[in-house]
Formats: structure tokens, sequence, C-alpha cells
């Protein structure tokens, strides 16, 4: 009776902790909401230049306005689950621990895709036309020729977040490959901190991630602190059933 309490407990925290391994959305996501239902409707505030600035209010004048609002439509939450089925042999006759590694693998995947759904809703939005903007090499206000990257269109691409900060770079393996190859990132000092922590950082003191969610010969560049929201209905939940007929521990995840 025991372990059929703890075995469901045991493949949650497992597959949580595959999850969190090497999971980068904590340094992509300013915030996280935990709802209790199947749509969202979130807030936003778009002030323009003259709303950012905090004016002088005279004596008896009325106090500038932050407008925040509701968005125009609900998000929908994605559903995504596992089923893992298990032969009685398959459990009782393997260490836990080579069990456990099938179960961190399957939740890095969990992470795979929901930095997947991040990368989408940045590009395309949540339906709300928040869509991130765009630029192309080769057109104003990025110099250079299409197809191409040098450290001049990382610069100009930096100097479109003001009053932001790029702090926070996501791109394919190819692309990431190109760009630490441009002379001004073969920093000693950028590959001494390569070498000594294992993270990749540019001049321009933004984080590098490499994620197969980015195509190739595309850079998304946010300031982590206000870009994202993530939106979640719960951890992670296991379903558990023993067949007995068949000899099968069934868990969906």
């Amino acid at each position: 009776m025991d372990s059929a309490v703890l075995f469901p407990e045991y493949i949650a925290r497992t597959v949580r902790q595959g999850l969190e391994e090497n999971d980068i959305l904590p340094d992509i996501v300013a915030t996280t909401t935990v709802i209790d239902s199947l749509d969202y409707r979130s807030i936003y505030s778009n002030p323009t230049d003259a709303d950012k600035e905090l004016k002088s209010v005279e004596e008896g004048a009325a106090i500038p306005e932050t407008e925040v609002k509701t968005k125009d439509h609900l998000v929908s939450l994605s559903k995504r689950g596992r089923m893992l089925v298990a032969s009685y042999e398959a459990i009782r006759f393997q260490k836990l621990d080579l069990f456990g590694v099938m179960l961190r693998q399957i939740g890095a995947h969990i992470q795979k895709q929901q930095v997947a759904d991040a990368v989408n809703v940045i590009i395309n939005g949540d339906g709300n036309s928040n869509a991130a903007v765009q630029y192309t090499v080769g057109s104003s206000p990025i110099s250079g020729t299409k197809g191409t990257l040098n450290y001049d269109q990382l610069v100009e691409f930096w100097g479109q977040f003001d009053p932001y900060t790029m702090n926070t770079i996501l791109c394919s393996t190819a692309t990431m490959t190109k760009m630490l190859k441009i002379p001004e990132l073969q920093n000693p000092m950028t590959g001494l901190n390569f070498q000594g922590t294992g993270k990749l950082t540019t001049p321009l003191g933004a984080q590098l991630h490499r994620t197969g969610a980015v195509a190739d010969n595309m850079i998304i560049g946010l300031d982590n602190r206000y870009a994202l929201e993530l939106v979640r209905a719960g951890d992670v939940l296991v379903e558990y059933d023993k067949l007995i007929d068949r000899q099968l521990e069934r868990a969906a995840i």
C-alpha cells in the first residue's frame, strides 16, 4: 500500500527534476502566474515615450496616468501529457536510478516544449496583436547584407531596446556558431568566463541561450525582466493505475 502511494510522487518528483535541469525558462520569463482555469486574460500597459517621463506636477495639477488594461482576447492554455507504460519486470528487476533516468528524460522533453511555446509567443504573439518587432539585416535600422552577421549588426540590434536592455539572446546552434566566430566575441575574457562557468556572454552583456526552438539565421533578443509571463495551471500531475490482469504499471504525466 505504501509503495502504491509513494510511486506516483516519485514519478512526479523525478520528472520535475528533469524539467528543471538545463531549464532556460527562468532566464527568459519575467513572472509566473499559477491559475485554476483553462483560459487566462492577462493585463498590459503600452505607454508612449511621453508617458514614460516622470514630469513635475504643479500644485493642484492632475497627476499623469499610466493606463493598465486587460487584453482583448483570452489566452488558452495547452495541456500536454505522456502515458508511461512499464511492465512488471521493467520495474521489479531494474534499479530505481536507471528508471529515474527515463523519467528525467520525459521532464527534459517537457521543458523543451515549454521553451518552444515561449519562442512561438515571442514571434507570433498570444492572439492579442503583441508579436515582437522583427528586424532584417540589410533593412533600416539594421545595416549590412542580408544573410550575413557581424558585430555592427549586433550593436544596432542592441540599440533598438532603449529604454530597456537586451540582456538575453536566444538562437539556434548554427546561428550561435556563426555568432561566436565574430572577432569581437572572441575576446579572451569571454572565453575565460565560458571555461570557468560554462556560461556564454557577449560583450553587449547579454546571456546567450542555445535552443532548437529558434530557426537558423534568427536571433531573439529580449529584456527578461519585462518580456514574458509564464502561465500554468499547476505543477506536474501524475495519474497512476495498475492493471493486474496484464501486470502493467501505467502512469499519465
